[in-house]
């Protein structure tokens, strides 16, 4: 058992007042369980723009608190004064400036890891921002430091043509030096581990890995944070996620295209991505009972999903998948597309068609607004937080 966990939140300092992403909630969920576990002490390490930055756990607590408010402090003179930095990052960069039991410059971290955290510590990092060569060289030179590493999926490998510009060498840079430092590798799925070792065993070393299924944070359904005229008065679906190519909404858009009179709405619920000019030239002309909307609480997407006649899910690739998740736990029918990660999450509760068979996803779409009223489905059991942490927190 480690001393001391130090959990990297250098991602989290850059999203500050953001809508929480998937990867940012998994780091969120990370400073929940180990500031509520109070048989081991807790620190937070994070990059800025001047150095780095030691959080205590009453540092984690109110960086905790503000993400959960979205309530942050105006930023210090030192953030402002930096044009660099994005808005977020000036708000979160002064939060943990403000609450920091210790600093140092970019030079100094093996110092300021020896005066402030105690050996025998474990480095955990989720979020990748600050996952480099120089912090876990400056790790491994405390006595009986340990790094683990979460890995949530290996698509910028493997989809390379769907990513953003300098997303692949970044990824496969952050892989290497997990490769090369961590001592423990967690991963969300069996299918991410099987892709994690695929990708290593090609260049040498595996270290050891633990798989653990996330946990589902499942908001209280809010219908009253729907924008006035967006819920629908007749049948409809639900995509959620960015509007990325990996999500294929082109899928749907052409069938909803082809439907004609009589089709259901479709609510596209998510902020537009990347390498996407096509789809976002259609949303933009008009797509017939499509509408789009971003920006909303994670209570009025609940709302909204429970009241779907289904979730539509025809992502081409996934190492987790939360959205059928969500929708599933909310007894909401999901049409899947046929992953190995949302096999082994969602099991036979799902519907699954191949997304090279547009045919198969128009009739099982309209097999699902003929018998939305008529089928009862067993109640789905999600995956929760703290089995994940009693699985990885054993080993780290």
């Amino acid at each position: 058992m480690a001393s001391a966990r130090l959990l990297d939140v250098s991602r989290l300092a850059s999203r500050a007042g953001q809508v929480a992403t998937g990867v940012d909630r998994v780091e969120l969920a990370y400073l929940q369980a180990l500031t509520a576990d109070g048989g081991t002490p807790v620190f937070g390490l994070c990059r800025t723009a001047l150095g780095f930055v030691i959080l205590d756990r009453l540092g984690l607590l109110a960086l905790g608190q503000c993400f959960a408010t979205r309530d942050f402090p105006k930023p210090d003179l030192l953030s402002r004064l930096n044009r660099r930095l994005t808005p977020a990052a000036k708000l979160g960069q002064s939060l943990v400036r403000r609450h920091a039991i210790g600093r140092g410059r970019r030079h100094g971290l093996r110092r300021l890891l020896r005066r402030r955290v105690p050996q025998g510590f474990t480095y955990i990092n989720v979020g990748h921002s600050n996952l480099t060569a120089p912090v876990c060289r400056a790790v491994r030179a405390q006595p009986g430091a340990r790094i683990a590493v979460l890995i949530h999926d290996t698509i910028p490998l493997d989809w390379p043509d769907l990513q953003r510009d300098g997303t692949v060498g970044q990824f496969a840079a952050k892989l290497r030096v997990a490769q090369t430092f961590a001592d423990l590798l967690i991963c969300t799925s069996a299918a991410c581990e099987a892709d994690v070792t695929r990708h290593l065993s090609r260049t040498g070393r595996i270290p050891p890995i633990v798989t653990a299924h996330l946990g589902l944070d499942l908001p209280r359904p809010a219908p009253e944070d729907i924008p006035p005229g967006l819920m629908p008065l007749r049948p409809y679906f639900v995509i959620l996620g960015t509007i990325e190519p990996r999500k294929n909404h082109a899928l749907l858009l052409d069938i909803w295209d082809d439907w004609g009179p009589g089709a259901p709405e479709l609510l596209i619920c998510g902020h537009r991505g990347w390498n996407n000019a096509d789809v976002f030239a259609r949303l933009d002309a008009g797509v017939p009972h499509v509408k789009e909307v971003a920006g909303l609480s994670d209570g009025a997407v609940a709302a909204l999903l429970r009241g779907a006649t289904g979730l539509l899910f025809p992502s081409l690739a996934e190492g987790f998948g939360l959205p059928p998740l969500e929708a599933a736990a909310l007894g909401t029918p999901v049409l899947c597309a046929d992953l190995p990660a949302c096999r082994e999450l969602l099991g036979n509760w799902a519907v699954y068609a191949d997304t090279q068979d547009r045919y198969l996803w128009e009739n099982e779409i309209k097999r699902l607004l003929q018998s939305s009223e008529a089928v009862s489905r067993p109640a789905f059991t999600p995956p929760v937080w703290s089995t994940h942490f009693q699985t990885v927190l054993a080993k780290c």
